[in-house]
């Protein structure tokens, strides 16, 4: 009998799940939008046909055992989403609870996507062996996880750890939390953009990011631009890694990690971002650690590391 966990990765375009073996194999996957049912109780009801699809065109003798979930706002003590901004339900949703009624009491653990990565850099990827370590993910915003003592830290909320909500300029630019100034204003995705276009407002450089619109532009094209040789996309790379270099450095003097593993759409521009970010970070941290703690991109692919990171919750949980 094959024993598997469901890991579900809960974004706001889409819901993806996969029936995963101890080993990080993934033996089925679905996927469906997320808000393709107004009602919160039939998205659940939807989650578990499309588990039971997968687990059923299997050939061979299974077992689910538990079920690990990433979504945004997850709370790994409840078992709920509390007030999720990119989600249609609003409020506190019992996910964890409803979902474990609906496969008959099997264990099921909910935590944030950024947390769920970091146990997925723990148990598949490059923090293998390591008991205290960060996971940084720049996409639309930034997410990070910390793992202190080999365990995720979560707080006396289960919300710890929001690293791209501390201020990195009080008064700055306006935040989706509703505060003004946030780091994830400056190195996420679109905080890259900004950044790009900020450049483009005051230096004459020719580039080809002037003939796009603002609302067109994505850090992919700022990477593309950069690779090309596009000198304000290369300082608006060099921008955000010199802000992010700064940032990291601070957080070492908190929490002194064996190694810091970036991760996420910003992250594919490769030493484009990864060359002013580590000069940065070298630069502000304190004698006491230079040098000895790495920054790294993350090792898990892409494609299944949400699902891979959920799953890794699900089979932690169990192995306790």
């Amino acid at each position: 009998m094959k024993k598997l966990v469901a890991g579900i990765d809960i974004g706001g375009t889409n819901t993806v799940f996969a029936l995963v073996d101890e080993v990080g194999s993934i033996h089925g996957s679905g996927t469906f939008p997320t808000d393709l049912h107004k009602d919160f109780d039939d998205y659940i009801v939807a989650l578990r046909d499309g588990i039971q699809e997968v687990s059923s065109k299997l050939d061979y003798p299974h077992k689910i055992m538990g079920i690990g979930i990433g979504a945004p706002n997850g709370n790994y003590y409840t078992g709920c989403i509390d007030s999720a901004a990119n989600l249609r339900w609003k409020g506190n949703l019992p996910l964890a609870e409803k979902l474990k009624v609906l496969f008959g009491g099997i264990p099921v653990v909910l935590t944030n996507d950024a947390n769920a990565a970091s146990i997925g850099e723990m148990i598949y990827g490059g923090a293998k062996g390591m008991k205290n370590f960060v996971v940084i993910t720049l996409g639309t915003g930034l997410g990070s996880g910390f793992v202190v003592n080999g365990e995720v830290m979560y707080g006396h909320d289960g919300f710890a750890g929001e690293f791209g909500h501390i201020a990195y300029l009080r008064g700055g630019r306006q935040c989706g939390c509703g505060r003004k100034g946030c780091l994830e204003t400056y190195v996420s995705a679109p905080g890259l953009k900004r950044n790009a276009f900020e450049l483009l407002s005051r230096e004459n450089h020719p580039s080809v990011l002037r003939d796009i619109p603002f609302s067109q532009l994505t850090s992919k094209d700022v990477a593309i631009a950069a690779a090309d040789g596009d000198k304000i996309a290369n300082m608006a790379l060099e921008m955000t890694g010199k802000i992010l270099g700064e940032s990291l450095a601070d957080l070492v003097a908190i929490t002194v990690p064996e190694a810091i593993f970036l991760f996420g759409g910003v992250a594919k521009a490769g030493s484009l971002i990864m060359e002013p970010t580590k000069k940065s970070f070298e630069e502000n941290l304190l004698s006491l650690w230079k040098g000895k703690v790495k920054l790294v991109f993350s090792s898990l692919d892409e494609n299944d590391a949400a699902i891979l990171g959920s799953s890794a919750l699900a089979w932690k949980e169990l192995n306790r």
